[in-house]
């Protein structure tokens, strides 16, 4: 199983120990197609849109972290779209060469609740911790 993550889930932040640590199979740079935006509660969001976001394809042996993720990003199926904090759903994956890796669950944000958090969009779509460290291993693609 596959999850696209890039915030406090990418290796080296704040939740990646908790909820990745031991249960990731494998991690490697991805690309999804959105916009990202940065959250003054100290985490990102991503929409759906035109640009780039850049994160992590985390490959999980066991689908049964998803319970957990949906906990962390406030995800009931089931629950109207509006009362979810982030909304889950498949979405092709590419590495940082744009070929394709295939799907992945990934965490979307409606862009109304992006806008009434006051986000800030990223464009070069990287979210930056608050430590303001960063990785080398992207570059900004054109899709």
């Amino acid at each position: 199983m596959k999850v696209f993550v890039y915030g406090t889930l990418k290796p080296g932040e704040c939740n990646y120990p908790h909820y990745c640590e031991r249960k990731v199979v494998n991690a490697v740079p991805a690309i999804a197609r959105g916009q990202l935006f940065d959250l003054p509660m100290g985490y990102p969001a991503m929409v759906a849109g035109e640009g780039t976001v850049c994160g992590f394809l985390l490959y999980f042996a066991n689908s049964a972290v998803l319970a957990d993720l949906d906990r962390l990003e406030d995800y009931h199926l089931g629950r109207d779209r509006a009362q979810n904090e982030y909304q889950r759903q498949e979405i092709e994956i590419f590495d940082r060469h744009l070929q394709p890796l295939g799907t992945a669950w990934a965490y979307f944000m409606l862009a109304d609740r992006v806008r009434s958090l006051g986000g800030i969009l990223l464009p070069d779509g990287i979210w930056h911790n608050k430590l303001g460290l960063t990785h080398s291993y992207f570059q900004k693609p054109n899709f």
